[in-house]
């Protein structure tokens, strides 16, 4: 048996809600690194994500340079978007390309979180969508419904602030 390599994965992006697509992109970069590269420290996202690298204003570049340069990024395929073409349209990411690891993900499953809210604001089942843990949570804080994107329409959302207290969501 091959014994594996521990790796660290850090994820970022809207995971609102978490879908079942975002769990899957852990295990899919767990694979692969496991395969492929020596432990380190690597940011995971989808390609949808990385193509945000070219939206005006969203990222500064040096936050770019560091991420790609210091740590890397695995990227997990999805239907319609291209990363390949994000990185060589990216004179930065075709620098560093060689700290992207782009991952095909041979099973396609276009849950999108984006879907999901729409669904939800419209009183349609998510079940088996999302895992019912969210589902509940969900249920419980009444988010996501089309009184609650009325009352909160126009609010922007603050930075959340670290406090020394242990919060666990789910069982909020």
């Amino acid at each position: 048996m091959k014994s594996r390599i521990p790796v660290i994965l850090l994820a970022c992006g809207s995971f609102n809600p978490t879908t079942n697509m975002h769990m899957r992109l852990f295990e899919l970069a767990r694979d692969h690194l496991h395969q492929t590269v020596l432990p380190e420290l690597k940011l995971l996202c989808g390609a949808d994500f990385l193509q945000t690298f070219k939206t005006p204003n969203l990222w500064k570049e040096e936050d770019i340079k560091e991420i790609v340069e210091k740590f890397g990024l695995v990227c997990i395929s999805r239907a319609g978007s291209d990363p390949s073409q994000y990185i060589q349209e990216s004179d930065l990411l075709t620098k560093f390309q060689h700290n992207i690891f782009l991952v095909k993900e041979w099973i396609q499953n276009e849950i999108s979180a984006t879907q999901i809210r729409s669904a939800l604001c419209r009183g349609q089942s998510v079940k088996y969508l999302i895992p019912d843990s969210v589902i509940a949570y969900i249920a419980h804080h009444n988010i996501y419904t089309e009184e609650s994107e009325r009352k909160n329409e126009g609010d922007f959302l603050q930075p959340l602030k670290l406090h020394n207290t242990t919060i666990n969501p789910l069982s909020d």
